[in-house]
C-alpha cells in the first residue's frame, strides 16, 4: 500500500513509518516542525517528508492516512481526509492490525522510563539472541533506529499513556495487547487530556485489562499510584520490583554504575555499566526481570546491560569545549527533572552543574507542575530558563523559587550568552527539554569554543 503519515516527525510515528517501510509499503508523511534525530532517520530510511499539511499531498490519494495524536479537527489534511471518505486510521490501531497481532508483545508503561527501560529490554533479547522486534520513542544507541520489524515472536514497544487520535480518546497502549507488561511508575502527567490522576490510573486498568491470565505484570513495590490501579483488578502473574519484593538491587557504588541483582533474595547477577542514577538502576530491574518472562537468564541480561547504550536524548554527551562539557535530556516533568539531575550529580559529585529548562510539554504549558519545578531542580549550581511566547505564565515565577541562581530570558541567543558567560572550566551543563530547543546545544558549544 501508499501510506501517508500525517505528523511522522513524533517519535512514535516516525517508528511506525519505519516499520511501514520494512513490511513492503511505499511511506510518505508529513510534519509541521521537522528536526533531528527523528527527521534525519526517517531520511536514512528513503522516506519522504514533506513540510506542513497542504492537503494537495494527498492527490493522488494514498491507500491509508494514518494520522498522528498531534493532529485535530481544522488541520487541512485532516479535514481533505473525512470530506473525501479517505481510509484512516491511528498510528497504534495500524501498529496493532498490521504488526502485533501475532506477535508476543512486551510493553513498558509508565509516566518516566517508558524509552529507557524499552531500549534495555530491546537489547538483552538482542544480544542473547532472540532478534526482537521493537518500537520505541526514541533512537536506541545500540541500534540506531527507533524501530525494526525483528526476526522472532517478540516485540518491545514503548507503552504510551498519551491518545491516541483525534477520534480516539483511549490512550495508545490499549491497543497493544501485551503478553509482558512493565508498569514503570504512574504520575499526574499530560494535564492537557487528563482531568487528574484517577483519569490517568484508568486508562493503566483498561491496559492491565488486556493482559492475558498467563501474562505477566511487572510493577515496582509499594508505589501508592499502582497499588491502587492493580486493585481495581489483576488477573495475570504479578512479580514485584525494588525493596521487599521479588528483584531488588543492591549498589556497589553510589551512583548506580556498579550494582548486584537479587532473585527473591539470591544473587543472580552484576551489572557493572555505563549509565547512572537510581532511576536506571530501577529501569534495568524492570528490564531483567521482563526478559526472564521470555526465558534469558539474569546473569545473561546483566552481562547485556554491561554493552548497553543509552537513547539519544537521555543523558546524552553533545561535546566538551575549554573543560566545559555539555549533556542533553529529554526530561520534561519534574520528577524526571530531580532523578537526571541526581545521577548527573551522583557521577559528578564535584562539578559544577548549569541546568538549563525549556518547560514546553503540554502539561507544563498549563503550568500545573510550575510549583514542584524548584525543588526539583535542587541539585543544580545555576538554574537558566527559557520563557517560551506559547506559555500563559511566567517562569520567573520558577526563578524566584530558587535557591540557588537562578536567570531568565524569552530569547535563545540572551539565553546562551548568560550560560557562557556564567560557565567556568570543570562545569557540566544539563539542558532539559522534550524539543528541539532551537539548537541551543549547538549554540551553547559553538558560543564557547569563541569565548
Amino acid at each position: 500500500m501508499h501510506i501517508h503519515i500525517l505528523g511522522i516527525c513524533g517519535t512514535f510515528m516516525g517508528g511506525a513509518a519505519t516499520l511501514a517501510t520494512k513490511l513492503g509499503h511505499k511511506v510518505t508523511g508529513s510534519d509541521a516542525n521537522v528536526y533531528p534525530p527523528m527527521s534525519t532517520m526517517l531520511e536514512s530510511q528513503g522516506i519522504e517528508i514533506i513540510q506542513g499539511y497542504d492537503p494537495e499531498q494527498l492527490k493522488p490519494a494514498p491507500d491509508l492516512v494514518v494520522i498522528g495524536n498531534a493532529m485535530s479537527r481544522g488541520n487541512p489534511c485532516v479535514e481533505y481526509v473525512l470530506n473525501n471518505n479517505l481510509r484512516y486510521t491511528s498510528g497504534p490501531q495500524w501498529l496493532q492490525d498490521y504488526l502485533l497481532h501475532d506477535r508476543w508483545v512486551m510493553a513498558v508503561a509508565g509516566t518516566h522510563g517508558k524509552t529507557t527501560t524499552a531500549s534495555m529490554l530491546a537489547w538483552i533479547l538482542d544480544d542473547c539472541g532472540y532478534q526482537p522486534g521493537f518500537l520505541v520513542g526514541g533512537v536506541l544507541g545500540n541500534f540506531g533506529v527507533s524501530a525494526r520489524l525483528g526476526e522472532s515472536m517478540f516485540f518491545v514497544v514503548e507503552a504510551d499513556e498519551y491518545d491516541s487520535a483525534f477520534f480516539d480518546k483511549r490512550s495508545k497502549f490499549v491497543h497493544y495487547h501485551p503478553r509482558t507488561l512493565i508498569m514503570n511508575n504512574l504520575e499526574f502527567d499530560h494535564a492537557d487530556i487528563f482531568d487528574d490522576l484517577k483519569a490517568i490510573q484508568r486508562q493503566f486498568h483498561h491496559l492491565v485489562r488486556t493482559v492475558p491470565s498467563n501474562g505477566r505484570i511487572l510493577a515496582p513495590h509499594g508505589v501508592k499510584n499502582i497499588d491502587e490501579t492493580l486493585a481495581m483488578g489483576c488477573w495475570s502473574e504479578l512479580e514485584y520490583i525494588g525493596d521487599d519484593g521479588h528483584w531488588r538491587a543492591d549498589k556497589k557504588l553510589a551512583d548506580g554504575s556498579v550494582f548486584d541483582v537479587y532473585l527473591d533474595d539470591q544473587l543472580v547477577g552484576t551489572v557493572d555499566w555505563a549509565l547512572v542514577g537510581d532511576h536506571n538502576v530501577n529501569n534495568a530491574l524492570m528490564a531483567i526481570a521482563a526478559a526472564r518472562h521470555v526465558g534469558v537468564t539474569a546473569n545473561l541480561a546483566c552481562d547485556a546491560l554491561a554493552k548497553f547504550i543509552n537513547t539519544k536524548r537521555r543523558l546524552e554527551y553533545k561535546g566538551e569545549v575549554n573543560g566545559i562539557t555539555v549533556y542533553d535530556d529529554f526530561a520534561h516533568h519534574p520528577t524526571a527533572i530531580e532523578l537526571t539531575l541526581g545521577g548527573l550529580r551522583a557521577k559528578l559529585p564535584q562539578s559544577r552543574i548549569l541546568a538549563v529548562l525549556e518547560p514546553r510539554s503540554n502539561t507544563m504549558k498549563l503550568g500545573v507542575h510550575k510549583h514542584d519545578l524548584a525543588p526539583a531542580l535542587a541539585a543544580a549550581n545555576e538554574v537558566f530558563l527559557f520563557q517560551p511566547d506559547n506559555i500563559p505564565w511566567s517562569v520567573q515565577e520558577i526563578a524566584d523559587q530558587c535557591p540557588q541562581p537562578a536567570f531568565c530570558s524569552d530569547n535563545i541567543d540572551t539565553l546562551v550568552a548568560n550560560i557562557v558567560e556564567s560557565a567556568q572550566v570543570g562545569d557540566t551543563i544539563l539542558v532539559m527539554s522534550n524539543g528541539g530547543f532551537s539548537g541551543i546545544h549547538d549554540k551553547l558549544l559553538a558560543a564557547l569554543t569563541a569565548k
